[in-house]
């Protein structure tokens, strides 16, 4: 007799009831399967694992090992994990981090230069306790004010450099952010140089990259680091002049810090258990000829593994700005000793993606962080400056109206300005 016919639509457990034995695999629900017959990686999941080996007291299992080579019916051999007599970095395994030397229960929290932090400029001024003022000092403003100070044919040749990072040092029709914004940023700094022969002081500075920066902070009842080798750092043999006096520094203690509860300060940190306590490091030797930081320079997006929002990106400015102070004030003063400066550390820093710009200025007043009251760091800031506005190699056509011309537009010479007196700051 033959056998019944089976609907398509026959549920699991009707084909286990005509089959007890287990059903064909056409029989099978679909989702068991895929499009090729086998099982699907989600099945493939539930299989049990396979059990532990497990030793019993008394019994030994026959193995294989003396017939060295594999026979069917007897037991895998278990060896003996094989040491070396020698030291090689290849197969080195580290050992349990409890076990290692630097490990301590209490955790500390580490920002480095691919940090994003949530809340951006409002947690790093918690972190470093400052005050943000916008806007940049006057004293700065006034610098690139002045006759003596002005490029010759200055507005032309910014404009030149502009074209040769975007339209003349490139084959391609359009050159990567990478490229053109590290090509402007250069040439930049190479007009701003032509004026050494005006200010001798220029001459007493130095470019240095990929240093090594760590310094070490609490903050409340946490421990903060700040690490990593980021951005060009322009070194000088004196310090920079302060630039808030005393009584406006002494009126920072009556500001209080803004907080962002219930979002943890320490949030989007790295959390690290194993690590040196007292760390602090500038990132260059003891005798080291040009010890004080003047500008750090950064390069927005050039980083294709970790791309900040502009937020993120301002409050990593603020965070390294901060730790060349406090890493430059622990090396004058000690480690030891936490107090208010008498002579307050200057940092600069300048930001671009080769189009934008950011300034910022950063004053350490105190190395007193752990608590909120007292006197307070001071931060200014201005945001989002453009050098020009739009570059094109073609221009952009809309319904037969050029809406951008080719070429350089929209340049505004009041940003040089500014990027202008942050180099020359502290020579004139």
């Amino acid at each position: 007799m033959a056998a019944p016919l089976l609907s398509l639509k026959m549920s699991a457990a009707a084909v286990k009831g005509f089959y007890p034995h287990g059903a064909p695999c056409n029989l099978l629900p679909r989702r068991c399967f895929g499009v090729s017959g086998r099982m699907s990686a989600k099945s493939a999941h539930e299989r049990p694992k396979p059990r532990e080996r497990v030793e019993i007291p008394g019994l030994e299992m026959i193995t294989y090992d003396k017939r060295m080579h594999y026979v069917p019916g007897l037991a895998k051999p278990v060896y003996k994990r094989w040491e070396r007599d020698y030291k090689d970095p290849r197969f080195y395994v580290s050992p349990p981090v409890r076990e290692m030397p630097l490990y301590k229960e209490k955790p500390c929290y580490i920002f480095n230069q691919r940090t994003s932090a949530l809340e951006g400029v409002r947690q790093a001024l918690w972190l470093t306790k400052s005050k943000l003022i916008s806007g940049l000092p006057p004293q700065l403003l006034s610098l690139a004010n002045g006759c003596t100070n002005q490029i010759l044919d200055q507005h032309e040749r910014v404009q030149n450099a502009i074209k040769h990072a975007r339209f003349w040092d490139t084959t391609e029709e359009r050159p990567g952010k990478k490229k053109y914004s590290n090509k402007l940023l250069y040439n930049l700094l190479h007009l701003c140089a032509t004026l050494q022969s005006h200010h001798p002081g220029l001459g007493r500075r130095i470019f240095a990259e990929k240093y090594s920066l760590a310094a070490t902070w609490s903050r409340g009842q946490d421990l903060f680091q700040i690490r990593g080798q980021n951005c060009i750092l322009h070194n000088c043999m004196d310090p920079l002049p302060e630039l808030s006096g005393n009584q406006e520094v002494a009126d920072t203690e009556n500001y209080v810090l803004e907080t962002f509860y219930p979002v943890s300060p320490t949030i989007d940190l790295q959390k690290v258990q194993v690590y040196q306590e007292e760390m602090y490091s500038t990132g260059f030797a003891v005798d080291y000829v040009y010890p004080h930081p003047h500008t750090l320079y950064f390069l927005e997006g050039v980083d294709d593994d970790c791309k900040l929002q502009p937020e993120q990106f301002r409050a990593k400015m603020l965070m390294f700005t901060f730790g060349n102070a406090l890493a430059c004030a622990h090396k004058l003063y000690g480690t030891q000793s936490q107090q208010i400066l008498d002579r307050p550390i200057i940092v600069q820093a300048v930001g671009t993606n080769g189009r934008i710009f950011q300034f910022l200025v950063f004053q350490l007043n105190t190395t007193k962080l752990a608590e909120d009251d007292g006197i307070k760091n001071q931060v200014w800031l201005e945001e989002d400056i453009q050098l020009y506005d739009f570059a094109k190699v073609r221009p952009l056509i809309k319904k037969k109206e050029i809406m951008v011309p080719a070429g350089l537009s929209g340049y505004k010479p009041e940003t040089f300005n500014k990027f202008l007196a942050f180099y020359i700051h502290g020579a004139v």
